[in-house]
């Protein structure tokens, strides 16, 4: 035994690196280029098909935002930079991977006009009809529960995205049982699970993992970075081989 191993006690045997095959889709991802904070270019964009594809993704659900005045993304808009993409990566000899488009929603006022005057949302799941949507991460929506309920009355499953990062929710888990019970699914990003965000966002997903609560995985990707912490760091995590024992309903997509 190592003066070390003496000092501090024996290291932990390393994690041998978990395979995203199995999880064979993934639902979120800010890949299509020049429409929000994710992919720029078509030549970045490529580039993250091609670093997704090697994670064993046989099928990428690209889902950029739509926020107020921020990202004003529209469902033609989003379906056009599909097209474009889906004949880019074709040219660059990507094959095997199947390309879809939804959407990032943010809660906001424009998302509740939406569901009022019945705009149809672009979805994902096929006759599930899923929707992806995200909030503040500081301050509580007053209009939650009720944004829920509307979604749900309009024939949507909501999915709400890294419930792991709001803050307003740390402290409160009960909340995101509730949420849960309510019929929204759950969907942690990977990265969570290294660190990647916060320290407390670690610990929430490490809690909903434990108590069987997600639904959904997703990479969130933005570019290499969040790439190269997935492949570094992510991948040998002891968390990681636990969520992909929970009945996920990535590979069903």
């Amino acid at each position: 035994m190592s003066f070390f191993s003496k000092l501090f006690g024996p290291s932990a045997p390393p994690v041998a690196a978990a395979s995203l095959a199995t999880l064979g889709v993934d639902m979120h991802s800010h890949v299509l280029p020049g429409l929000d904070d994710g992919a720029e270019t078509m030549e970045h964009s490529l580039e993250l098909l091609r670093q997704l594809q090697d994670f064993g993704y046989r099928k990428l659900i690209l889902t950029p935002h739509i926020m107020g005045d921020f990202y004003r993304n529209t469902p033609e808009g989003i379906g056009g930079a599909l097209a474009a993409l889906r004949t880019a990566a074709e040219a660059a000899g990507i094959t095997g991977l199947e390309l879809d488009c939804a959407a990032e929603y943010y809660l906001d006022e424009r998302f509740g006009r939406r569901l009022e005057q019945q705009e149809p949302l672009l979805t994902f799941g096929g006759a599930r009809r899923m929707v992806l949507f995200e909030t503040s991460y500081i301050n509580e929506p007053f209009n939650l529960h009720e944004s829920i309920f509307n979604m749900q009355a309009a024939g949507y499953q909501p999915v709400l995205a890294h419930p792991e990062r709001y803050t307003y929710l740390y402290g409160r888990f009960e909340e995101l049982e509730r949420l849960r019970e309510q019929g929204v699914m759950l969907q942690v990003n990977l990265n969570s699970l290294a660190g990647y965000y916060s320290a407390g966002a670690k610990q929430v997903a490490e809690k909903l993992i434990d108590g069987g609560l997600v639904d959904l995985l997703g990479t969130d990707t933005h570019h290499s970075k969040h790439l190269h912490t997935l492949r570094t760091k992510t991948l040998t995590t002891p968390y990681l081989a636990k969520a992909l024992a929970l009945p996920l309903l990535n590979n069903t997509l």
